[in-house]
């Protein structure tokens, strides 16, 4: 294949087209975008400098999808509205073929554009609404999150004409089976369909950056711009918004980066020390945020939770609601089929708990989000003991115009989160993280387990059977003189644990009900 070679436009450097689909490339020396020409290359403007993300990809790595060789030619760093960046690296294989490899806060989705057929189209975004089912591709796909992001730093080359800060409104969607899809509406609408996949899947076994090379999770120390106190960030590609233990105040963190946003009041001292290290699931995380949230019924309700993370795993959620502890992890919105009063997921039923506003009070340590106090979400607890789901809507509307020429659409931006927790016993988190004296719950959890095991009842099941079989076979061929009396006084007395269980798992359940307005026991 030729190669275009020719001086950059603006700086005169060497700058070479490699793939014969790019149509823009950045100039090296001088960061400018230069796109092919009918008989010149042009100069489209300069990019953005690229926010060090510490991504294990780099242009030039050459890996293999489903048994097919691609090599990472490009690179696009967006910016999300509501705050955070994410790369897409593109990827062109050996028949001209190019792939989409998405990454944001540790995982990866390899995607292939996919126009409408002929006579459709894709839904219109305005239509679209997180938590909704959309047929895709003969798949039904569920819609994570409808957002606008623009384009910013870049590198290497671009199969498309990149224009610096340019929006686009995008639809996030997760399919069953680890599929993934994303729609972006523009000037060209397109979809790119593909899968969630690992570094192992696509052949880049092994790539790690710098501060993932062990399991200890490093930290980066950088200087509260209100008092100069200094503060260690443990995820600083990620972190979005910190707080300084030492005035309070809350910094918005742009790439370890701090400016000053407000100062915190009312605050709540975690009873697990951020930067302190556990094991959970054979996973070790270092907690690194603390929030308090509340809802609001007769009165404010308040619980607090810890952020979790680990930079194989990325983020998790320790939580502690009235003393009672879960630890939370993401779950794909494919994966749960989403029925208003109940939720079915892994092939559980979930039934609703509670409906509320959820708000942000109190924060101390590094979030990756732009959190802020009074944030609020719409959120759903739904049980299934000792797990619950929690459904969270974050919903904005977006402004008249964007930006963009002539454009006066007004839709709903949101988007969709599905949190599943498991409860943890106290002792469980003592061991876990190395601390003592926690205190103890006298009230009953949502997700808290019944009391007395369901396999006591198995055991009586299976007591009782064999108390019958013997009292058959000694009837039967021992002596027919055998009472009957004998199995009933029997049967009554290995009856007595399970009966007894039942009706205190009974009790125990009401009481696991009692603040919600959703009880099955309500008589209203």
């Amino acid at each position: 294949m030729t190669r275009l070679k020719a001086p950059c436009p603006a700086c005169a450097a060497p700058v070479e087209f490699k793939s014969r689909e790019s149509l823009v490339t950045i100039c090296e020396f001088c960061r400018s975008i230069i796109a092919r020409g009918d008989k010149q290359l042009q100069d489209h403007g300069k990019v953005a400098d690229l926010v060090n993300t510490e991504s294990p990809l780099s242009i030039g790595l050459k890996g293999r999808f489903r048994g097919k060789p691609f090599r990472i030619v490009g690179r696009v760093q967006y910016h999300h509205s509501a705050g955070g960046v994410w790369d897409e690296w593109y990827a062109e294989f050996s028949n001209g073929k190019l792939g989409w490899l998405a990454e944001a806060q540790g995982r990866f989705y390899f995607t292939f554009r996919k126009k409408p057929k002929s006579g459709s189209a894709f839904p219109a975004i305005e239509s679209l609404h997180p938590g909704e089912k959309v047929p895709l591709s003969e798949t039904e796909f569920t819609v994570a999150e409808v957002g606008i992001a623009a384009a910013a730093g870049a590198e290497g080359e671009i199969p498309w004409d990149l224009k610096p800060e340019t929006k686009h409104r995008f639809v996030d969607l997760y399919g069953p089976d680890g599929q993934f899809a994303t729609l972006e509406y523009g000037t060209d609408p397109a979809g790119h369909l593909g899968w969630q996949v690992s570094l192992d899947e696509i052949g880049l076994a092994g790539l790690k950056p710098a501060h993932k090379q062990t399991k200890q999770v490093t930290a980066k120390q950088v200087n509260c711009p209100q008092c100069a106190g200094t503060l260690d960030l443990r995820a600083p590609d990620e972190t979005q918004r910190v707080s300084c233990p030492f005035c309070n105040a809350l910094l918005d963190c742009d790439s370890g980066n701090l400016k000053y946003l407000s100062t915190l009041t009312s605050p709540v001292n975690p009873l697990i020390p951020l930067g302190t290290e556990g094991r959970i699931d054979d996973v070790d995380y270092a907690v690194i945020g603390f929030m308090q949230r509340s809802v609001t019924f007769d009165r404010k309700y308040y619980w607090t939770e810890y952020l979790l993370y680990q930079p194989d795993a990325g983020f998790r959620w320790l939580i502690n609601s009235d003393n009672h502890w879960s630890f939370a992890e993401p779950v794909s919105p494919a994966e749960v089929h989403d029925f208003k009063n109940a939720v079915r997921w892994n092939g559980q039923t979930f039934k609703l708990f509670q409906r509320a506003i959820a708000r942000v009070e109190y924060v101390l340590g590094e979030f990756y989000w732009k959190v802020k106090i009074d944030e609020e979400v719409g959120c759903r607890d739904l049980i299934c003991p000792p797990y619950s789901i929690s459904v969270e809507r974050t919903m904005a509307v977006a402004p008249q115009s964007d930006g963009e020429p002539g454009d006066k659409l007004r839709m709903n931006l949101g988007e969709v989160n599905y949190t599943l927790a498991r409860y943890l016993p106290h002792a469980d988190v003592e061991s876990a993280f190395g601390v003592s004296g926690l205190p103890r719950a006298w009230g009953v959890a949502p997700n808290q387990p019944a009391p007395c095991d369901k396999a006591v009842f198995g055991y009586w099941a299976t007591f009782a059977a064999a108390m019958v079989a013997i009292y058959y076979i000694a009837s039967r061929f021992i002596s027919q003189q055998a009472d009957p009396w004998l199995l009933a006084w029997g049967l009554f007395l290995v009856s007595v644990i399970p009966v007894g269980g039942l009706i205190f798992n009974l009790i125990f359940d009401v009481n696991r009900w009692s603040d919600s307005d959703f009880s099955p026991y309500s008589t209203g």
